[in-house]
Formats: C-alpha cells, sequence, structure tokens
C-alpha cells in the first residue's frame, strides 16, 4: 500500500511539472493583495514546525502519547497514531486469544459489535451528505472571488488536467492488474463526490473503507490500511501534483532552470519522500509546499499568492488524494490475492 501511493505521487509530481511547462507558468507578475499577504505571513509563521523536521522525529510523532487524546483528533498525527495503537491492540488481544479461547472470542466479538455499532452510526451520517453537500457548493460559490479565478485561470486549469491524467493514471494501473477501471471508478463515485465536496481526506475515510470493502470486494484490512494511511501519506494531489507545479514555477526567480533532469530527479524524489512526511506536521498542501520549497532553497511566497484560489483546486486535489488510497488498497488485494 504505501509502496503504490510513494510511486503514485511520484508520477504525479512529473506530471505536475510536465504541466508546468506545457502552459508555461511561472511566479512572476502574481499579485499580492490583502487576502495574499495575509496568508504569507500565516505560511512564514508555519515554517518553524517543519524546518527541524527530521526523519527520527516524523517517526516519533507516530507513537500515540495518549490514545484516547488520539481518538478526538488533537494532533495532525492522530490518524497514524490511531491506527499504530489499534495494531498493538490487536497483537495482545491475538496473544490472549492463545492463552484464554473464550476470553478472546469474547475481545473480538466486543470489537465487531463496536464496528457495527460505529458504521451504523456512520450511516446515518451519510444519508445527510447530499444536504451536507450542497450546502458546501453554495458556500464555495458565494465565497469565491471571481476576478482572482480568473486571474489564475491557467493555474487552474493546469492543475485540473494534471488531476484529471493522475485519474487517467490510476486507471492504467487498474487495468494492468485485471480490474476494470470504468467498473472501478463507477463504483467509486460517490466517495469521490462527497471528497470533491468536503475538501477532507479524514472525513472520506468512513466512506473510503466502505467503498473498498462493500463495492470493490477489498480485503478489510488492506481497505482500513490503505484509507487510513492514505488520508495522510502519500497524497497524489496536495503532496503530489500541487508542491512540484510551485516548486517548478518559482525556481526561475531565484535563477534556477527547473527542466533541467538533475533538477527534475531531485525534486521528484523530494516530493515522494517529503509526501511521507507532511503526515508528521499535518496541514495538507500548504505543508507539503512549504516542506518541498524550504528543502529545495526556494522562497516560499508563492504559497501565498496562491490562497485566492486555494478552495476551488483543493476540490480535485482531495478527490484524486482519495481515490488514490483506494487505488492502493485495489491494487494490494489484487496482487496479494485477497479480493473477494
Amino acid at each position: 500500500v504505501l509502496s503504490v501511493l510513494l510511486v503514485t505521487t511520484a508520477i504525479a509530481a512529473l506530471i505536475g511539472i510536465i504541466m508546468v511547462k506545457v502552459f508555461g507558468l511561472t511566479a512572476e507578475g502574481l499579485v499580492a493583495g490583502e487576502r495574499e499577504l495575509a496568508a504569507q505571513a500565516k505560511v512564514v509563521g508555519r515554517v518553524d514546525q517543519v524546518s527541524n523536521l527530521s526523519i527520527p522525529a516524523m517517526l516519533i510523532s507516530f507513537i500515540p502519547k495518549n490514545p484516547f487524546a488520539e481518538l478526538t483528533g488533537a494532533n495532525p498525527t492522530s490518524i497514524i497514531s490511531t491506527v499504530i495503537f489499534s495494531a498493538f491492540l490487536g497483537v495482545a488481544a491475538l496473544s490472549l486469544r492463545k492463552e484464554d479461547q473464550s476470553l478472546g472470542d469474547r475481545i473480538a466479538q466486543g470489537v465487531d459489535t463496536l464496528n457495527k455499532l460505529v458504521m451504523r452510526l456512520v450511516r446515518f451520517v451519510i444519508r445527510l451528505t447530499p444536504y451536507g453537500v450542497f450546502a458546501l457548493m453554495i458556500k464555495m460559490a458565494a465565497t469565491s472571488k471571481w476576478e482572482d479565478i480568473l486571474n489564475l485561470g491557467s493555474f487552474i486549469v493546469a492543475s485540473y488536467i494534471a488531476i484529471i491524467l493522475m485519474f487517467i493514471v490510476h486507471g492504467v494501473l487498474l487495468g494492468l492488474s485485471g480490474i476494470n477501471p470504468i467498473t472501478y471508478f463507477k463504483k467509486a463515485l460517490p466517495t469521490l463526490s462527497f471528497a470533491f465536496t468536503s475538501r477532507s481526506s479524514a472525513a472520506s475515510i468512513p466512506l473510503n473503507i466502505e467503498t473498498q470493502t462493500d463495492k470493490l470486494g477489498n480485503n478489510p484490512v488492506v481497505a482500513n490500511f490503505s484509507a487510513t494511511f492514505g488520508a495522510t501519506i502519500g497524497q497524489n494531489g496536495c503532496a503530489g501534483i500541487y508542491p512540484a507545479m510551485l516548486a517548478v514555477m518559482v525556481a526561475p526567480t531565484v535563477g534556477v532552470d527547473p527542466f533541467t533532469v538533475s533538477y527534475i530527479a531531485t525534486l521528484v524524489l523530494v516530493v515522494a519522500i517529503s509526501s511521507f512526511g507532511i503526515a508528521g506536521v499535518g496541514g495538507g498542501a500548504t505543508f507539503a509546499a512549504i516542506v518541498v520549497l524550504s528543502t529545495l532553497n526556494l522562497p516560499l511566497e508563492l504559497v501565498g499568492l496562491l490562497i485566492s484560489i486555494e478552495p476551488l483546486i483543493d476540490m480535485g486535489r482531495t478527490a484524486l488524494n482519495v481515490n488514490g488510497a483506494m487505488t492502493a488498497g485495489t491494487l494490494s488485494s489484487k496482487w496479494l490475492k485477497l479480493k473477494e
């Protein structure tokens, strides 16, 4: 699952680079208004959170200090911390089952009962989803400034073409593995629609798991793993396409040719590795861009300059993130011969 997430993120970065070249996008000429200046100040304030980020620190941040606090989503890494704590609980339950079969069966029955209770609650929420989606669409239309959208139209178009191309890449990978991509997307469409309008990979996790297990026939363990880890690691849109496009756009402003083989190879590698590290700090696309640009010693101002169109692009990026997680789960179940 992790391999698929990271490889597809690297491919997404490469596609983002190509789109910048095709559309001739550059950081020059972007206007900094009141909103943009405020966003720039916010970005600079967040740099300290990632300036000292190291692999050991990132891994330590995954270990839950307080499992009950993690269940409330208190930290950026709460999803991964909860999964890790759950894994330890599962190992402990299996160990107890070897010593006392009846006790192990009661624990398993209790977990299964709790799972069914939570999923029933999730279905109640899902029934209200169309109304929530409609409200989100109205808010998006009411708060978006059309002049900003027109001024940055080329970047929006390039971003969405890159997103569509990555959906096609997912379909090709599924097809090469013997899975009908058309059937897959028909079954995944409701979840992708929810992700598109909600702009939240985390909120899409229950729907993601349900779609994988009930509609796509994926193994429940693989589905849970890919949905939870895919919400924070290897996000094809937020941690792949977006930071790669920004890095290529801003590089010429400091005298760097972004289309040399060495720069492209370095950028793709940095994007793939940092997409894993984003889970250590949270914040989605903004933090991904900060990590990539700071790693390459590039100025961070562009992250703030695009804040006007951020919500519009984030809708497509989130849908791509969620589809990447579902694709990873589907491919892994197929390769491991665990599909039902």
